[in-house]
């Protein structure tokens, strides 16, 4: 998780959401890792999630990453939680909560893919260090466009 958080740090000074994302095989080996690239490459799919997932799933030759776990500094949102379950991951362990678009938002969602229970979800690891870097970005952001 302090990889993640030390990839956060990279986003924030890249000028992104700082969020970062680890993950780790079967035997906790680390086998990629990534940060928010949403401005860099003006899309909204380059979530540090999803661009680790990316990236894994080339490095195994395989899209499904069932004995892996990612480790993010906040709570993934639906899209992002969406592909970790179809994915097949075995869990996830993220720092702070999104209340504005974090997956737990989807809880009630009618579709299938939001019932089932197969991933292990931890909240809460590191979660004031994930929270301080966020509220750094977004203190600035307000500042900058105040301006």
């Amino acid at each position: 998780m302090m990889q993640a958080i030390e990839l956060a740090k990279q986003a924030l000074l890249a000028g992104e959401v700082p969020v970062g994302a680890v993950v780790v095989d079967e035997n906790g080996k680390v086998i990629s890792a990534a940060y928010n690239q949403v401005e860099e490459r003006n899309s909204q799919a380059c979530h540090a999630e999803i661009l680790a997932i990316d990236s894994a799933a080339k490095l195994r030759k395989n899209w499904r990453l069932s004995k892996c776990w990612i480790y993010v500094t906040l709570e993934p949102c639906s899209m992002c939680m969406g592909l970790i379950r179809l994915s097949r991951f075995e869990g996830v362990v993220y720092g702070a909560p999104s209340p504005l678009y974090g997956y737990h938002l989807d809880a009630t969602h009618s579709s299938k893919l939001y019932k089932k229970k197969d991933v292990i979800v931890i909240e809460g690891v590191l979660e004031s260090e994930s929270k301080e870097l966020l509220q750094t970005f977004f203190k600035k952001e307000r500042g900058s466009s105040e301006a």
